[in-house]
């Protein structure tokens, strides 16, 4: 008996070094842990999509591949996670293009505004051949693009009603370190003013200024809507978030690991925008519930603001990038 319980032991001990040395030549899985940072809060159609992301990624690659969610900028504003996407210090991110036109000035062509006529054309252009060029670009600054998400449209939030842009003359909005948004307020005589996405509200209650711009997803979770007396539906323009890896970290993966992340990522894609949607209309009965005013632009209303901004596209064609510029608007009137 003595005997043969020394033999298991014996076999046992042989096994575990033999398991480490699996281990220890790279014959065995080793686990990969991914942070995911996002700017909004959990109640979000991001956060949402973030969490399916999350689970299918486990769940194909049989738990070897964890991610953790970073919501709310607990990481650092998009700016600073973009940089920290570039050293490989967090391997996933979701990013607004306009934070990206720092980095990679092309990318803010989606910020262009009156530049998508709807939804489905914004899908359509993004999940077609312009899109996967316009994602190439990130390649250049160590990120790698593979599909893009959304907010949806913006709107605008004032203190004062909304009804064409010469009410936006003279006032001060609050809008992205971006130069194709800043150049839209300044095309309708306002005062563009910088400010991070996080201390928006502050800036707002204290007056610092007069308006801003977000899609309704923005202006009810961070409730700008409380500090602000109307909003106004204009769809004036796009938000979409790049679904970005580092390149860094994104190159020491296996081709199969690779392609598992790039396929959950566009396939969770259909179902974070449709989620973003279905949102809307409770977004907007909240906003109306709190006492502020919510009214819509209507065609002519909506023809003066993209005159009265249609400069914008001529002044960022060549830096954006004519032959960018010339695919995005044939691949848009091919959808129209």
């Amino acid at each position: 008996m003595k005997k043969q319980l020394k033999n298991m032991k014996m076999k046992a001990l042989a096994y575990s070094f033999a398991l480490g040395a699996l281990v220890h030549t790279g014959m065995a899985s080793a686990n990969i842990n991914i942070k995911f940072h996002h700017d909004l809060p959990e109640d979000s159609a991001q956060h949402l999509a973030a969490e399916r992301f999350r689970d299918a990624v486990a769940e194909r690659s049989g738990g070897d591949i964890s991610v953790k969610i970073f919501p709310n900028n607990t990481l650092g504003d998009d700016v600073e996670v973009t940089q920290q996407l570039q050293m490989g210090a967090v391997e996933a991110a979701i990013i607004p293009t306009a934070k990206l036109s720092g980095f990679v000035p092309a990318m803010q062509i989606v910020d262009l505004p009156f530049l998508f006529p709807s939804p489905d054309a914004a899908h359509a252009v993004l999940d077609g051949q312009a899109g996967n060029d316009l994602l190439a670009t990130v390649e250049q600054v160590g990120l790698k693009g593979v599909t893009f998400w959304e907010s949806g449209f913006k709107q605008f939030t004032c203190d004062q009603p909304v009804n064409g842009p010469e009410d936006f003359a003279g006032q001060k909005v609050r809008v992205m370190q971006s130069p194709i948004i800043m150049e839209q307020f300044k095309a309708m005589d306002a005062n563009p003013v910088p400010i991070a996405f996080g201390e928006t509200y502050n800036a707002l209650q204290q007056r610092i200024v007069d308006c801003q711009e977000n899609p309704l997803v923005s202006i009810t979770q961070m409730k700008f809507y409380e500090v602000q007396s109307d909003v106004i539906i204009s769809n004036h323009a796009y938000l979409a978030y790049a679904f970005l890896f580092s390149q860094r970290w994104f190159d020491s993966l296996s081709p199969e690991n690779q392609a598992l992340l790039t396929d959950v990522a566009r396939e969770t894609t259909a179902f974070q925008r449709e989620e973003t949607a279905r949102r809307e209309t409770g977004y907007i009965a909240t906003i109306e519930a709190s006492g502020t005013n919510v009214s819509t632009l209507d065609d002519a209303q909506l023809n003066a603001f993209r005159e009265a901004t249609a400069s914008v596209h001529d002044a960022f064609a060549s830096e954006i990038g004519a032959d960018l510029m010339a695919e995005f608007q044939q691949a848009i009137a091919d959808i129209e």
